[in-house]
């Protein structure tokens, strides 16, 4: 029977973004592509240890205990590296018992095409180019930072949990459906910024050319009329419906608005949810305050944030995705060029 991904929740995941590469990206960027490559080989029994999108990658296997029968989320790494130089990445996945068994290694080539190929809801690359493309092609993505990984979690041995039991070859691996009174606390948090992620960038170009008088008096005057999408509202809509499908109560998923924006641009931000029937567990409108310690508070597997000042300062305690999107973006990648 043929597998029917477009049913899954799938996220796509680069190496360098699920483990820590920084030893091996850098050899890459000294030596060379064929001394990063013989390195891979020479240490591809050596464990690597987990990276920026590792937590949340493995709270999202997690959901598949709540299938019926059938998986919830499909993982795929979506690598550039060469099928040679991965065996040290598959290594680690079984190491670390992560139900990961398709991926994409295209060596150096775009991912681009294979994205929209693979029904990717959420790609997460430390390769900007990669990022860029898929979020022209309508697809979530975020660049994931690297340099700050207060919240990794320290390699291990693999031991049994929900789904394996030791000595018992038959189950382990395989995920087994557990009922959602036996849960407790939520698995998966994740907190997004609005404008720019969420939505487009319309409203935060008012404020950028006019002003914070000019933007408040748009979004108070305009607060009965819904934001346009922006790159992750499609994400965000599947990621509600999947919250609804598990059930409200104790449920696996919490997800948070983490904003710049303060009363009175809040209204039309809680109308638009409701437009498009969404759910968010946890807003916060901060009207400029930092957004690290809230984000640190709730503790977020990942946040998603188009301005380099705000996931920057967000990696120091929690995962955090920059979203290369709108007018701004492309006005700053001008500058680069010119």
């Amino acid at each position: 029977m043929a597998v029917h991904l477009d049913r899954k929740m799938v996220i796509g995941v680069s190496s360098r973004a699920l483990f820590d590469l920084t030893i091996e990206n850098g050899i890459f960027e000294r030596e060379g592509l064929e001394a990063y490559c013989s390195y891979q080989v020479e240490h591809e029994q050596d464990i690597l240890k987990p990276g920026p999108g590792f937590g949340l990658i493995k709270a999202l296997l997690r959901l598949n205990e709540y299938g019926q029968g059938e998986d919830l989320v499909e993982v795929i790494i979506m690598s550039r590296n060469s099928p040679d130089s991965s065996l040290r990445v598959f290594n680690s996945i079984a190491h670390y018992g992560l139900d990961i068994t398709r991926s994409v290694l295209v060596s150096g080539a775009s991912l681009a095409p294979y994205l929209t190929a693979f029904h990717t809801d959420l790609f997460l690359s430390a390769y900007e180019d990669d990022v860029r493309s898929a979020i022209d092609s309508g697809i979530a993505a975020g660049i994931i930072c690297t340099e700050h990984r207060a919240q990794g979690t320290p390699a291990q041995p693999r031991t049994a949990g929900h789904g394996e039991a030791e000595g018992h070859p038959e189950t382990a691996g395989k995920a087994q459906v557990i009922p959602m009174q036996a849960r407790t606390y939520p698995e998966i948090r994740i907190a997004f910024d609005g404008d720019a992620v969420l939505f487009t960038d319309e409203s935060e170009m008012i404020f950028k050319e006019k002003g914070l008088s000019a933007f408040e008096e748009n979004e108070r005057s305009r607060a009965r009329e819904p934001l346009a999408e922006g790159p992750f509202a499609k994400f965000l809509k599947k990621l509600s419906d999947l919250q609804r499908e598990l059930g409200t109560e104790k449920s696996p998923i919490r997800t948070a608005l983490v904003t710049s924006r303060c009363a009175p641009a809040h209204e039309r931000v809680l109308r638009t949810m409701r437009s498009w029937n969404v759910r968010v567990d946890e807003a916060f409108f901060l009207g400029g305050l930092e957004k690290r310690d809230v984000l640190k508070a709730f503790g977020a597997q990942i946040f998603f944030d188009d301005q380099s000042i705000h996931t920057a300062s967000a990696a120091q305690s929690v995962p955090a995705a920059r979203v290369p999107y709108g007018r701004a973006e492309g006005t700053a990648r001008h500058r680069e060029k010119a």
